[in-house]
């Protein structure tokens, strides 16, 4: 008997070293992947920023590929503002639909409103791309003029993506703020929904904010649905309903057709919004992690 027990603990250990190695090489492949387009990225693109110039680079108003002349403020500036109007947008709605599902709705409610916000994750981005240019910008257009074609078609469908990411995160958060919360709260004889801002979503900050971080991230990097109601034009936008291009809209439109100096600012412009986006994500991550701390 203890011939056969020793045999059974000498395969379990050896299976769980198996195991423990396959989780290795697993993250490791992450690891490596991560570093690989890292290096890539900056490989093609940081010579070229050296050839612009810096600061004819990122502070250029004019984008003219056959000229040799390569500013993006424009764009970045469109990206910044596409993010910032998605974010207005979606994190409230978000946020507010998380509460909702997690503390207000019946569970009859819950067995529609779930299944919803889950298939909006699911929808192509393209989709929502011609939703936009179908039914968002006539309405713009009729609404506004201009053609409709516009930032502010941009920011209400990118606001529209970005809500199944926060909803389904920050309802998890929510969910996993200990029941003792909220009882000692209405105990206390403050109300469902005092307890609810005053208890619960103040528990679950972390996971929120770590819900807007990937919003953010999914609005920045949003391409196609982006081309397909922005207009794509090349300025400075003074108003929401100006045509605009966003960087990753214009690494995707020009890239096809691309040589030479051309193709290795568009590197450069991915290496700007890369570096864009891990210093946002460092930014939130240290806010997220003092809101787990506290």
């Amino acid at each position: 008997m203890i011939t056969i027990d020793r045999k059974k603990h000498r395969k379990r250990e050896l299976t769980e070293k198996i195991i423990e190695k396959i989780f290795l090489v697993a993250a490791s492949i992450s690891v490596i992947s991560v570093l690989i387009i890292t290096l890539f990225i900056f490989a093609k693109g940081a010579p070229a920023i050296g050839i612009v110039g810096v600061k004819e680079f990122l502070l250029g108003q004019d984008w003219e590929p056959m000229a040799d002349i390569f500013g993006i403020l424009p764009m970045i500036l469109a990206s910044f503002y596409a993010t910032v109007g998605a974010i207005l947008i979606g994190v409230p709605v978000g946020i507010l639909t998380a509460v909702f599902l997690a503390e207000i709705a019946p569970i009859w409610l819950q067995r529609i409103v779930r299944p919803a916000v889950e298939l909006l994750a699911g929808i192509p981005s393209v989709i929502y791309g011609f939703f936009g240019l179908l039914v968002i910008v006539p309405i713009i257009d009729e609404q506004f003029g201009g053609g409709g074609n516009s930032l502010l078609a941009a920011i209400f469908i990118l606001g529209v993506m970005i809500l199944p990411t926060i909803v389904t995160i920050s309802e998890t958060a929510i969910k996993a703020v200990p029941r003792e919360y909220k009882e000692g709260s209405l105990a206390l004889g403050t109300s469902h929904i005092e307890t609810i801002f005053k208890v619960i979503l103040p528990a679950a900050k972390s996971g929120v904010l770590a819900a807007v971080i990937l919003g953010i991230g999914r609005a920045i990097g949003e391409t196609m649905a982006v081309i397909l109601v922005i207009g794509n034009t090349v300025q400075i936008p003074n108003s929401l309903l100006d045509r605009a291009r966003t960087l990753t809209a214009n690494i995707a439109i020009e890239m096809g057709y691309a040589f030479g100096l051309h193709q290795q600012v568009l590197f450069a412009t991915g290496v700007v919004l890369f570096v864009f986006i891990m210093s946002l994500n460092l930014l939130l991550n240290h806010f997220t992690h003092k809101a787990g701390d506290k």
